[in-house]
């Protein structure tokens, strides 16, 4: 499960994971997601805030994540990760060579300054 959360007036999208990520989680997002990005043209950041990543429900659930970023990342201009895990502490090098987007973690304890990051 995951909660998401859109902060319309900064064009930024929070998602929190809770549990190992599901084909529906993917769904919801874009439910949230995709008007705003159809009244105004992209997303100013997504911040993801997560104690550990939690990895996948099954194949199907990893293949809907590849397909949301495939249809969405040239819509964000921004991707922070908040969190002291070590897997999303290299995601952004990772994820660089597959988004447009420009990705930084920042520590478990640095929600303001990634929202800071995100909005500038």
């Amino acid at each position: 499960m995951v909660s998401a959360e859109l902060l319309k007036q900064d064009g930024i999208l929070v998602i929190r994971p809770e549990s190992p990520l599901a084909e529906d989680d993917f769904k919801s997002i874009a439910s949230i997601v995709d008007p705003f990005i159809d009244s105004h043209g992209k997303l100013n950041g997504i911040l993801i805030q997560a104690e550990s990543f939690p990895g996948w429900q099954n194949f199907s659930s990893f293949v809907s994540h590849i397909k949301f970023i495939h249809e969405h990342h040239k819509k964000v201009a921004k991707i922070a990760a908040v969190s002291d895990s070590k897997f999303l502490e290299i995601a952004p090098s990772i994820a660089s060579h597959f988004v447009k987007a420009e990705v930084k973690h920042f520590s478990a304890g640095d929600y303001d300054a990634a929202i800071d990051w995100l909005k500038a």
